[in-house]
């Protein structure tokens, strides 16, 4: 991997930076894990037949962030990127994916929650999320994809390490 040039999170701040910083910072995590590997590394699975991978899971955090900021509250019929039925599983078949395909959607999506977030008046902003059926607030779908991020993030450190060995942060 190549130097850690992630900017932490702040020891103090508000509701907001905190959450805005730490969801970047996750972001930051999961691009850094991917830094300096060739498609096929990128592509390698964890233990079949499981399909994760990756690649898998930068696709996977596209639909993420796509489902959790876009649907939410610019456009609740918007289509996922890689799956007609809203399934999240489709996005980790990353198979016939190449880093250009995958980083492309991720970034184009992270950039479009991060407009949303900043446009917002506040974390109460409230949106429709269409999987639920139920309205939710701004402060929540953050959270969640911090949470989502978090999680995933852990799949990456395995990953990584069975890609080339490489541990830590």
């Amino acid at each position: 991997m190549s130097s850690d040039d992630r900017v932490g999170p702040p020891s103090l701040g508000s509701e907001r930076e905190m959450l805005r910083t730490f969801l970047d910072y996750h972001r930051a995590t999961l691009a850094m894990k991917c830094d300096g590997l060739t498609d096929e590394m990128l592509r390698q699975r964890s233990m079949p037949p499981s399909t994760l991978s990756l690649l898998g899971l930068v696709r996977h955090m596209a639909e993420v962030e796509r489902a959790f900021f876009r649907r939410v509250f610019e456009d609740n019929d918007a289509p996922m990127v890689w799956s007609d039925k809203i399934d999240f599983q489709a996005a980790y078949d990353a198979s016939a994916s190449t880093r250009t395909e995958a980083f492309t959607a991720w970034e184009a999506e992270v950039e479009n929650s991060r407009r949303i977030e900043r446009e917002a008046e506040s974390l109460d902003l409230v949106g429709r999320q269409p999987r639920w059926g139920e309205d939710v607030s701004l402060r929540m779908v953050m959270m969640h994809v911090l949470l989502e991020y978090g999680r995933h993030n852990g799949h990456a450190d395995f990953l990584r390490e069975g890609v080339d060995g490489t541990v830590g942060a």
